[in-house]
């Protein structure tokens, strides 16, 4: 009786069908990537705002005074009076009636100079250009209440975490391309009423929820893509990261062709609903099948598998074995429970982490510093393909270990060294904290394919699920770590990016090499992977089989 990576062998490892499948599901990269990184353009802070005084409305519309005119009569006094004070999150502390002139509505307190003028903080009320180019001036979200625009990236991140608890358990109990078509159909519905939202609770809810199903869909269709394809052709994990890069080279283009948050929102959701048309053509995972005791399934699929990809399966296919191990409903303690489940878990956990927070910080830091904001996020994105180039160079050829390894380090170096440069030569600091980003990136694109090889057919998607959700938490910690120790030291965010990544790429050196083994289906066989497999490429043998027919 044949084993599944035998009938995978014989069906065509990376054929015509795994490729058509593997293209389609990438496309899911670039929706996510967009919802990601869409708060920079969700988010602009309105260029020219400022704050109305109470009756100037009901004044402007007597006068027929133009919001230019308006802000000549209230704001540009304010500031000749007072340089420092912009009118943005101040106001002269008088309110307007009928009675006030219209041309000289100040005149009635000609005793007083402008600079004498009493102030008062502004807490609603405020007159922007392009009222609905973003949140920001949708929601009031300036002066102090600016952080609740932070809170809307967190919740986001929130969603995130959720999501890789929740739909990771269920892609591990109810099927990969299931929870996949719904967490889809989930990222389509809640774009669509978060960009029409009444008012900023409920974007903040209908946020949090996208980004639950947003993390269904990336993770989902990841371990889909890993498990359908042989374990030499596995750097199709790193593949799929290119298409992630896309979207963050492709959002700028989008928000400079939209120019209505609203438009943005909608163009990075309603895509989404197009992959529901993956049901007539993506599979469920044979994997996963097997696992679930759905034998036959999984062969049908394998011999479709086989015929796209103009092969044939031998007669005596009629059973796949599987190792013996009892199905159950995935858990944390499944992740922990012996040695090296336990060893791994921890580690990939402390390395998403790390890449995350790493990767972050270094993209705030450098801005991309000033400029055109559409020109400069387009670089930081162009910035970050070289990378998954350079891991399908090395990967198959050195392994997994070492790339992981010196990725870090190497990273670490470059934070280090970027500390300590002088002010005086910038191109110097900026090209070597983009040499950080180039490393962590490189990192953060292994962690994927290295976490789901570590981990059994049966806790697979959960396995990545839960240790990726430590990504999402080094998300929401980046911004606040990097903004309070620069208030102590400019520098000192890239000192503990330092040690942080050196750490990781020491702590990396101890996980199993997975260059060209197959996937592990049991929990036995994730223990036995140092001493097991031996030499990187030698397949394991299966013991303890059933057969599902």
């Amino acid at each position: 009786m044949p084993s599944f990576d035998e009938v995978l062998k014989e069906a065509g490892e990376f054929g015509r069908f795994q490729k058509r499948v593997f293209f389609l599901l990438s496309q899911t990269g670039i929706t996510f990537s967009s919802l990601f990184a869409s708060v920079v353009f969700l988010g602009r802070t309105p260029d020219n705002f400022w704050c109305r005084i109470p009756g100037a409305a009901e004044l402007s519309e007597r006068c027929g005074w133009t919001l230019e005119d308006e802000r000549n009569f209230t704001v540009l006094p304010l500031q000749l009076g007072n340089e420092s004070v912009s009118g943005e999150c101040e106001r002269l502390d008088v309110t307007w009636d009928p009675s006030v002139s219209c041309t000289s509505p100040l005149a009635r307190y000609g005793n007083h100079s402008t600079g004498n003028l009493p102030l008062a903080p502004c807490h609603s009320n405020w007159v922007y250009e392009q009222p609905h180019s973003s949140i920001v001036s949708e929601y009031d979200l300036v002066c102090a209440n600016a952080w609740m625009l932070d809170l809307s990236q967190a919740i986001l991140n929130l969603g995130f975490l959720a999501g890789a608890f929740i739909l990771g358990y269920a892609a591990d109990r109810y099927g990969r391309i299931l929870i996949y078509l719904l967490s889809c159909l989930g990222v389509g519905i809640c774009g669509i009423i978060a960009a029409f939202s009444p008012n900023f609770t409920v974007f903040l809810i209908f946020r949090f929820l996208q980004g639950m199903f947003g993390k269904g869909t990336w993770m989902t269709c990841y371990v889909l893509v890993t498990e359908i394809v042989g374990s030499d052709q596995r750097i199709v994990g790193i593949v799929i990261q290119i298409f992630f890069t896309l979207g963050i080279i492709i959002l700028p283009g989008i928000a400079y062709l939209i120019p209505t948050w609203q438009g943005i929102q909608l163009a990075i959701s309603l895509p989404n609903f197009l992959f529901l048309l993956y049901y007539w053509v993506v599979p469920e995972s044979p994997r996963w099948l097997l696992t679930r005791k759905k034998g036959e399934k999984a062969l049908k699929i394998m011999r479709n598998i086989a015929k796209h990809n103009g092969k044939f399966l031998s007669p005596h296919y009629s059973e796949i074995t599987i190792s013996n191990e009892e199905v159950s409903n995935p858990s944390f303690l499944d992740l922990v429970r012996t040695p090296q489940m336990r060893k791994n878990t921890l580690i990939l956990m402390y390395a998403w982490f790390t890449s995350a927070l790493i990767y972050q910080g270094l993209v705030i830091r450098l801005g991309i510093i000033g400029g055109n904001l559409y020109l400069d996020f387009f670089i930081s994105g162009a910035v970050e393909l070289p990378a998954a180039f350079l891991i399908i160079v090395t990967i198959d050829r050195i392994g997994r270990r070492l790339p992981f390894a010196m990725s870090n380090i190497v990273a670490s170096i470059a934070c280090l060294i970027t500390a300590f440069l002088p002010e005086d030569i910038p191109w110097l600091k900026t090209t070597v904290a983009t040499l950080g980003r180039l490393s962590i990136t490189i990192a953060f694109e292994i962690v994927y394919l290295v976490n789901s090889e570590l981990y059994p057919t049966t806790l697979r998607n959960f396995g990545v699920s839960l240790c990726s959700s430590l990504c999402d938490l080094g998300g929401i910690i980046a911004p606040f770590l990097l903004f309070r120790l620069a208030a102590i030291w400019l520098e000192l965010p890239l000192i503990i990016f330092s040690i942080l990544a050196a750490v990781c790429g020491l702590l990396v050196l101890l996980l199993p090499e997975t260059k060209g083994i197959s996937l592990p289906e049991t929990v036995e066989d994730v223990e036995q992977l140092p001493s097991h497999f031996g030499k990187c490429g030698k397949k394991r043998k299966h013991r303890d089989t059933n057969s599902y027919i």
